[in-house]
């Protein structure tokens, strides 16, 4: 979550989100025209990139150099690819292919999964584990855990009755997010266990189609967005066997007969009685554009980030200790030529604090790193985490020197 890919008609671009007053371009490349799949390494020069020119190949680049380090093409289009320090999964409708990303070269190909016609995966950015979740089956939401270090199944997991919709890891590896078709209810659920954790219930009026699940890095919220107006934040409260005693009010009185009665209801209904709210929430100025979103920290604050597929990336404070509407504090256009152009109708930064988020945001205009937990440049390796010396043979990865990896050319 500190940096955005974009593909266009053109190429691609990279930018860097450090900043919420500037959105800083990392890179531009006008090379492969109508890019429709582009992904970073991290903050690395290794970049991913497959066109619509040629959707069955994908190209791989070290950006800064300008050189290609590889291409791979397959049987048929490529749906999606997902990268960490350790793997690269190419996702097509009924295949998924393993890759080395060291020397890049093929460990494993998963062959006759359900059709995918999306390309729906995930895989944890954490190396160590480099778990990878994909649909089981069309018709159900089975989903498939797979150890993409060890090359076996790890288990499957019934997370939904529909069909799945949306799958995320949080950064360590250790939950996974999962949405259905009918876009309704969130589950997640542990790693690599599958039991289930948490339920939320996005909403019981209409169905939708979520386009975008993610957790902070810090795995305290879970956020989501649809094709409606309206993104969601739930916040992963912490798991206890033991409930404190109830006051003895009519409301605590009320909460103990729900909570006698679901032991004797329907599974269905008793799991609704158990839903959890929306903790924050967004309401987009649009509504059926495709989107994606982030829960970043920038300048030591949290934030929701939504780019949208007009070419607009929304900058959102988070208040973590109250939650509520989300206030739009910056909106950037992603398809300016040259410097970012930024439309400044919409800094609505309030003109007093309001809210946790507001008040500390105007005591901190020095862009910082993130105090969370993250990926750096330094291997990849959680803050404080030793990396395996099997990992990486040559020390930790670093592709700006002349020992790059990975140090083939196909």
């Amino acid at each position: 979550c500190s940096s955005l890919a974009i593909g266009t008609t053109t190429g691609y671009r990279l930018f860097s989100l450090s900043s919420v007053e500037q959105l800083d371009q990392v890179h531009e490349s006008n090379e492969i025209p109508d890019v429709y799949i582009v992904e970073r390494l991290f903050s690395s020069s290794l970049v991913v990139v497959v066109s619509h020119a040629k959707p069955q190949q994908m190209n791989v680049y070290h950006f800064k150099k300008g050189t290609e380090i590889c291409n791979y093409s397959y049987s048929s289009k490529i749906l999606s690819i997902r990268l960490n320090r350790q793997r690269l999964v190419v996702c097509l409708e009924e295949s998924i292919y393993i890759h080395n990303i060291k020397d890049m070269k093929l460990l494993k190909t998963i062959l006759d999964t359900p059709p995918n016609t999306t390309g729906l995966c995930a895989l944890s950015i954490n190396h160590a584990n480099s778990y990878l979740a994909y649909p089981g089956s069309a018709t159900s939401g089975e989903i498939v855990l797979y150890d993409g270090n060890t090359l076996k199944t790890a288990c499957t997991i019934p997370a939904h009755d529909g069909p799945l919709a949306a799958l995320a890891f949080n950064s360590t590896g250790s939950k996974l997010a999962s949405a259905s078709e009918k876009g309704t209810v969130i589950r997640v659920f542990s790693i690599p266990g599958g039991q289930k954790l948490y339920e939320f219930r996005r909403g019981m009026k209409r169905y939708v189609n979520i386009s975008s699940l993610v957790f902070s890095m810090d795995s305290q919220f879970l956020c989501a967005s649809s094709n409606t107006e309206t993104v969601h934040i739930f916040k992963l409260e912490h798991l206890t066997d033991s409930r404190p005693e109830e006051p003895p009010t009519w409301s605590g009185y009320m909460g103990k007969m729900f909570q006698a009665a679901t032991n004797y209801l329907p599974a269905q209904v008793s799991g609704m009685m158990s839903q959890d709210r929306a903790f924050a929430t967004v309401r987009l100025n649009i509504s059926g554009q495709r989107n994606i979103c982030a829960l970043s920290t920038i300048q030591k604050l949290p934030r929701l980030l939504v780019t949208t597929s007009d070419g607009h990336l929304y900058i959102y404070n988070l208040d973590p200790q109250d939650g509520g509407e989300c206030v739009l504090i910056k909106n950037h256009s992603l398809l300016g030529s040259g410097k970012m152009e930024e439309n400044k109708e919409n800094d609505l930064q309030p003109p007093v604090p309001q809210s946790y988020a507001a008040t500390v945001a105007r005591q901190s205009t020095v862009p910082s790193t993130s105090t969370m937990p993250g990926y750096s440049e330094d291997g990849g390796a959680l803050r404080g985490e030793v990396i395996p010396e099997h990992e990486f043979a040559t020390g930790p990865v670093c592709l700006d020197d002349e020992n790059e990896f990975p140090p083939v050319s196909i």
